[in-house]
């Protein structure tokens, strides 16, 4: 069949596709909505990189196909307003609450933990005065941790309750296309040519799929603004090391603001007795972290990131963090890892003496190398000011066998110009997700599903 014709088509899988097709699902009168994935379907998910370095597969199987980029991720539900994302700006900050209370409800109804890190007033008072004196912003957090082998199951979960609610889920379907007439959104066009008919269109195409959309929007006059783009490195530490933090937080959340620059520097995804792992974009290997909800490793890992805006002459930011991802692939065949005190020292690591370090590396494809040779200076020294600040609230963090990886690079994508119910100037399109750099976690991503199947139910009139 050459066209078809649905109510609703959804591009994507991830939280953000998923939690607009349950949206609709449940919806009065039950719109005909179709999730085009062009990934592979959760249980064909497989990366070779993990045994033996990123393949350069034409589909990533870390990055696409059912569940996102998140599906094989630490699985953590951040219960705050105050990170994840810009979903606030749209929905104001009150509205946001209650949407990510409810995507919360969804992730549960499903199967996620219904246990709770929640950590007790007088431990958060004290831990933020000790950020305060360190020149830090402690950001407390409700947490409700997934884990990586417990995630795939939930999201295996969600795409049942689709199919039973009678949503088709189409996985191994490209949409290289959205079709526009006078204005309006009428459908989109799949890479074999087929062309399916809708109503209304919800682009949900993740961090994979964000040049696409960008390129999508550019080309049907839809305005964009760059994001950030968040380059630094990966710590690995004793567990012991970070358990002050993340016994009583699980996830400690710290902002910075660098003495020598001025510049925004933050932790990301901390992972009590965790393991460090890969990702890749586009042939880019990047460092990142996750930890399992059974099993523990001796260390815990956390990022440390440099948050840059570029505006003129270059205002191009994810290709300058490709650029130094780039060079740590070319240097390091893929990964480096430095131990902190030969960083300082001026000099790298060598397999001996990272074989006599007392903290042993959980990524074991990683080279070592020098990340003087890979980090700007300005980066590099943000990063070694912030674990010096860390130190009087994690003592020994900044000890010579702290171990630090090379590069994490968090690419945000360019924000798709959208209103209150992310709706952008085309009629019937809407643009949610981290790959149309509203959000960046799994919660805000998945309560922009639900703002935008609302906007839908409302233009369809249920």
């Amino acid at each position: 069949m050459d066209r078809e014709q649905f109510d609703v088509v959804i591009v994507g899988s991830g939280p953000a596709g998923i939690f607009a097709a349950l949206e609709l699902s449940r919806a009065a009168g039950r719109p005909r909505v179709l999730v085009l994935e062009k990934g592979h379907a959760l249980e064909r998910r497989r990366c070779p990189g993990r045994e033996r370095g990123c393949a350069g597969c034409t589909v990533c199987d870390i990055m696409t196909g059912w569940g996102g980029a998140g599906a094989f991720s630490d699985g953590k539900l951040t219960l705050t307003t105050e990170v994840g994302g810009w979903l606030g700006d749209y929905v104001g900050h009150e509205e946001l609450r209650e949407l990510l209370a409810r995507a919360d409800e969804g992730w549960v109804e499903f199967g996620a933990t219904r246990e709770v890190t929640e950590p007790d007033e007088p431990t958060v008072r004290r831990l933020e005065r000790e950020a305060s004196n360190a020149g830090m912003k402690l950001v407390p957090m409700r947490v409700r941790h997934l884990g990586t082998d417990r995630s795939p199951a939930v999201l295996q979960a969600m795409r049942a309750g689709l199919e039973r609610a009678g949503v088709v889920v189409r996985t191994d379907a490209e949409v290289t296309r959205i079709v526009v007439r006078d204005g309006v959104a009428t459908g989109v066009e799949l890479a074999d040519c087929t062309t399916i008919q809708a109503a209304a269109i919800v682009a949900a195409p993740g961090r994979e799929g964000a040049d696409w959309l960008a390129a999508e929007a550019r080309r049907l006059g839809i305005g964009l603004t760059n994001n950030a783009v968040d380059i630094g490195v990966r710590v690995e530490v004793a567990a012991g090391v970070m358990r002050r933090l993340t016994d009583p937080l699980y996830e400690a959340k710290l902002l910075y603001i660098s003495r020598q620059f001025g510049d925004k520097v933050r932790t990301f995804c901390m992972n009590p007795s965790g393991e460090v792992t890969t990702e890749s974009y586009g042939g880019i290997v990047t460092v990142n972290g996750h930890s399992f909800a059974e099993e523990r490793t001796a260390n815990t890992n956390f990022a440390v990131l440099v948050s840059q805006t570029f505006t003129e002459p270059f205002d191009d930011p994810i290709t300058y963090g490709e650029s130094v991802a780039r060079l740590a692939n070319l240097l390091g065949h893929g990964i480096i890892v430095q131990r902190l005190g030969d960083l300082r020292a001026g000099r790298r690591s060598t397999p001996a003496r990272m074989a006599a370090s007392s903290v042993k590396p959980t990524l074991s494809g990683a080279t070592p190398g020098d990340l003087a040779f890979v980090l700007p200076y300005r980066h590099l020294a943000d990063v070694l000011e912030f674990i010096d600040a860390l130190e009087s609230l994690a003592p020994g963090v900044s000890g010579p066998e702290t171990l630090l990886y090379g590069v994490e690079v968090k690419f945000y994508s360019s924000r798709v110009a959208v209103d209150s119910d992310l709706r952008t100037a085309i009629a019937g399109l809407y643009a949610i997700g981290d790959g149309a750099g509203i959000t960046r976690g799994l919660l805000q991503s998945s309560a922009s599903g639900i703002v935008a199947a609302r906007g839908v139910l409302a233009q369809l009139g249920n």
